[in-house]
């Protein structure tokens, strides 16, 4: 048989459970998420532990930690604002996106910093990531404490959604043509490798039901 370790999660260390969830939980996708601060500052960070939480209405959710005890500007600025734009990264932005998550002081704005052109939003005041495929504007709806109180929980509804017409063709969006990036443990990202296909299962949210057998 198999022998595996065994890792008790109850004590660890905080630097020992951040290793190990984020290298076992993968591959992860990225939230390039732009905000506004009060005084008109465009930051921009990418944040890999974030997901889709509901569709009705749709809502995103993106787990934004602590430093030194203080909140990133990201987490400042939607509480502040209680808006956001999630940008998908991609394998073109890859460079870009990764100088973002630089520790620039408060004042310093990594679009302007960085050179990373920017679009108006349609309902919220932070703007959009031009070079993204898909921008999606959300208004806070949540703020949820985890843990001992290192990890918040902001959760969005998304008031909005500006899609490239290279990947969506007015009812489905082409997942494969975005090219999204996605992070992986440590220093280490990854694109899309093989896909596979396999029939749907389940009926999608908002669907028809089937016909009963013998129907016609």
């Amino acid at each position: 048989m198999k022998e595996f370790i065994r890792v008790d999660g109850q004590g660890l260390d905080p630097a020992d459970a951040y290793r190990l969830v984020v290298g076992c939980v993968v591959p992860r996708p990225i939230a390039w998420i732009t905000t506004q601060s009060r005084e008109g500052r465009v930051n921009a960070a990418p944040f890999s532990s974030y997901n889709y939480v509901a569709t009705r209405p749709p809502m995103l959710a993106v787990n934004i930690s602590t430093l030194d005890g203080e909140l990133k500007d990201t987490a400042r600025n939607i509480l502040d604002t209680r808006e956001f734009v999630v940008n998908v990264s991609t394998e073109a932005d890859l460079e870009v996106m990764h100088a973002s998550a630089a520790e620039y002081p408060p004042e310093v704005s990594e679009p302007e910093e960085l050179g990373i052109e920017l679009l108006p939003s349609h309902h919220v005041r932070a703007p959009r990531i031009a070079s993204t495929p898909v921008q999606m504007e959300c208004r806070l709806d949540q703020v949820v404490k985890l843990g001992e109180g290192y990890n918040t929980l902001y959760i969005g509804e998304v008031v909005a959604f500006h899609l490239s017409p290279d990947i969506y063709d007015g009812r489905r969006v082409n997942s494969a043509a975005m090219r999204p990036i996605a992070r992986l443990g440590g220093p280490f990202y990854a694109a899309l490798g093989e896909i596979f296909h396999r029939p749907m299962l389940q009926r999608q949210p908002g669907a028809e039901p089937p016909e009963p057998p013998g129907r016609s």
